[in-house]
């Protein structure tokens, strides 16, 4: 039987995966949905991608590797098809090496260099939330709670 994941553009059963990497992004940072449709739009509806918005309520960690919302909003996380977990730089070097413009990020593959820029992303990850108008990850993650349950409360309990 096929599985659907929430807000992502895969089709995949036990047995067949059509896309090459998961890219789990967060849905509610304004620089990180400008460069999801600039790759959406690179993938053409191909599936080469399949893009999980960890911010959606149905989000689910046991469907990507086991990395939670906490976890996958500290820094950037793709899961290839294989299973193999990567993270930070290298993720942005997967994805758009299976888009075909592996040549932006060329250069990071350099020892010296992509020392340099996997700190600048460090940082960037470490300042993406102030940096877009968001508040801290403490807040974010207190509001995700309450949200939860007041969501849970409201159900009808039988």
């Amino acid at each position: 039987m096929p599985v659907f994941s929430s807000k992502t553009t895969d089709y995949s059963a036990s047995s067949q995966v059509s896309w090459k990497i998961k890219l789990l992004y967060d849905g509610e940072c304004p620089l990180c949905m400008r460069e999801v449709r600039f790759l959406q739009k690179r993938d053409g509806g191909r599936g080469l991608v399949s893009f999980v918005d960890i911010a959606d309520e149905n989000y689910s960690p046991a469907d990507n590797a086991g990395i939670d919302y906490e976890t996958a909003m500290g820094r950037i996380h793709g899961i290839l098809a294989d299973g193999t977990l990567v993270k930070d730089l290298e993720v942005f070097r997967r994805v758009y090496e299976i888009l075909g413009m592996g040549w932006v990020y060329a250069l990071t593959k350099l020892p010296i260099l992509g020392a340099i820029a996997t700190w600048l992303y460090r940082i960037w990850a470490k300042l993406r939330l102030p940096l877009t108008g968001r508040p801290n990850l403490e807040t974010i993650m207190a509001q995700r709670q309450q949200n939860s349950e007041n969501s849970s409360s409201h159900r009808c309990r039988l």
